[in-house]
């Protein structure tokens, strides 16, 4: 039990220092990062019974926990262009508009034309929701994003983001800490997928849900409001409790569906693995059949920049269920 506890205090002041020297103005927290480790490590071993080393370390930590938390998140920092304009939504009856969709016109990852759109949806139209799992490194990790499908025009993609500053790139590490805004990107599939499988290289799958269309009208409604909230409210991007994957289930869980919790919605590479099991995806085949027969990476180059991309991405994936399945958690 001693030895457990010991080992959470070191954890904890390893975190603080950690936050520290991420997110505090250098070179100050360079310098308290250093206090804190040393401070953190004399009393570990100084020869004082434990429950006093405890009461060190845990005001150490709660210090700077309660430094840490009372950072705020901004909305006017100097963004890169693809993450410059926050998306605002209404709504009249059926007719859904969305201010700054993005639809990039891309000659590599950081070389691109603006076009930011002011587009309308008629929710009555909505055919379902689909969900891209795009895999960059590690097959353990993807990121995910939405997308709405409609009878006529193209479909609308919702990806959930860390909005970064010029001169910054993403860190996994940084990711846990706050270093990083959230942001919706609502965006035509040829530039948010187009980008990801033809200039970043990529490795897409797409996947149609099993979803009720008054489930799935829902579900773009409320990331219509969130849109707004997060633009008048902004908030941290965090990889570990808010990302792209645990912002969708936050969604559908706001919405009273059933989504409960799995090791691989934090391991998100296994997301579709998940999926599969609760008949939320195709499940006619086994499941490696159906991973591959939804990767998307190749029809995607093809169509690269083309205006019917979203139908071309689509030909000849594995069907949306028809019903959704008991369990399926929305």
């Amino acid at each position: 039990m001693a030895a457990a506890l010991i080992v959470a205090m070191a954890l904890g002041v390893a975190w603080a220092a950690a936050a520290l020297a991420i997110d505090a103005p250098t070179p100050l927290g360079s310098v308290l990062a250093a206090a804190v480790a040393i401070a953190g490590c004399v009393t570990l071993v100084a020869p004082i019974g434990l429950g006093r080393r405890v009461v060190v370390l845990a005001v150490i930590v709660a210090a700077v926990a309660s430094w840490w938390f009372s950072l705020e998140p901004r909305n006017d920092r100097d963004w890169l262009g693809d993450v410059a304009r926050a998306p605002r939504t209404s709504l009249d009856g059926d007719r859904l508009t969305i201010e700054s969709v993005r639809n990039f016109s891309y000659r590599s990852d950081g070389d691109y034309d603006e076009h930011w759109e002011t587009r309308s949806f008629d929710l009555s139209t909505l055919r379902g929701a689909d969900l891209f799992l795009s895999y960059w490194g590690s097959p353990w990790i993807a990121h995910t994003i939405a997308s709405f499908e409609f009878e006529e025009g193209p479909a609308l993609a919702i990806s959930i983001e860390t909005r970064k500053e010029k001169g910054e790139s993403y860190s996994a590490l940084l990711g846990f800490f706050r270093r990083y805004e959230l942001v919706y990107v609502a965006a035509d599939e040829r530039d948010v997928i187009g980008v990801r499988t033809n200039h970043r290289g990529e490795d897409t799958y797409l996947y149609r849900v099993a979803m009720p269309l008054d489930r799935a009208r829902a579900l773009l409604v409320d990331y219509a409001e969130d849109m707004n909230r997060l633009a008048d409210s902004p908030r941290w991007y965090n990889a570990g409790t808010t990302n792209c994957t645990t912002g969708i289930r936050e969604r559908i869980e706001h919405l009273g569906g059933r989504n409960p919790w799995d090791w691989r919605i934090l391991v998100n590479g296994k997301l579709d693995e998940l999926m599969y099991e609760r008949g939320t995806i195709d499940h006619s085949r086994p499941f490696p059949q159906v991973r591959r027969a939804s990767s998307i990476s190749e029809r995607a180059r093809e169509a690269d920049g083309a205006r019917d991309f979203s139908a071309r991405i689509r030909d000849g994936l594995p069907p949306r269920p028809a019903v959704e399945p008991v369990g399926a958690g929305g």
